[in-house]
């Protein structure tokens, strides 16, 4: 019993990690960068933050809350959802802006943000994912762990997904590793999507340039965002001195 429900939890994990990742990559597009870019600290298609979101929101749901009145029973569990979800992108962005010197996202612009971890309104907008999750996500993810439960082959795709995600881990904590230390050396953190955006821009600048000259240059690419013709401290020299530009044209 106890492994199959550790079975259902990977498998949500699977599930909100490929979910969260393509609804990043249109929240970026339409909403943020107009760009797209592949979102977060891995280089595949998931994202883990929303894979541990949706598993802690099915747990949530699970609580039995009985007050005597329905409506504060669902209030007390969204809140609660609420709560978590900021919980985790705090504990998230604190490991990767003390540990590596990252940021994967800043709120630093946001009303009440603290350390442009977390704010107010990012939090309103987990609690109104709570309540999405609660009324009308819940039946079918319900519906989802009946399925895989009876068809518990499916958990050999989902072991294959962990080993990939964990091969990808290792490359992108290598890839990290020149980063801070890049990032210690100058006494700055590095802006992750910022970075991402930065080495697109050089990629297309110096392909426009060979495009003159008669030549072919590299085109960026979409999952793998830090590949190109130059070094990655080159992309980091580059990516500080736009950085330092942006920060002198604010007002």
């Amino acid at each position: 019993m106890v492994a199959t429900y550790l079975l259902v939890l990977c498998f949500l994990f699977f599930v909100g990690s490929c979910i969260g990742w393509c609804i990043e990559v249109l929240f970026r597009r339409i909403f943020t960068a107009k760009k797209w870019i592949n979102p977060g600290f891995l280089t595949g298609p998931y994202l883990p933050l929303y894979g541990f979101g949706l598993a802690g929101l099915f747990l949530i749901c699970l609580i039995p809350v009985n007050t005597g009145y329905g409506w504060l029973d669902a209030l007390l569990i969204i809140l609660i959802m609420g709560v978590a979800m900021t919980v985790i992108e705090y504990i998230a962005g604190l490991i990767f802006i003390k540990g590596m010197k990252i940021k994967l996202w800043d709120y630093s612009n946001r009303w009440g943000n603290i350390q442009g971890i977390i704010c107010p309104l990012f939090s309103l907008f987990w609690t109104l994912v709570g309540a999405l999750f609660y009324f009308v996500i819940d039946p079918f993810v319900m519906e989802w762990v009946k399925w895989f439960v009876n068809h518990l082959a499916f958990a050999f795709v989902v072991g294959f997904f962990f080993g990939v995600i964990t091969l990808d881990l290792a490359h992108s904590v290598n890839l990290s590793v020149r980063i801070r230390r890049f990032a210690s050396e100058h006494g700055v953190v590095v802006r992750f999507e910022k970075l991402k955006e930065s080495i697109k821009e050089s990629i297309e600048k110096r392909r426009l340039g060979a495009a003159e000259k008669g030549k072919k240059g590299g085109k960026p690419n979409f999952l793998f965002a830090f590949r190109s013709n130059r070094s990655l401290e080159e992309e980091l020299d580059t990516y500080c001195e736009n950085d330092l530009k942006d920060e002198n044209k604010r007002p």
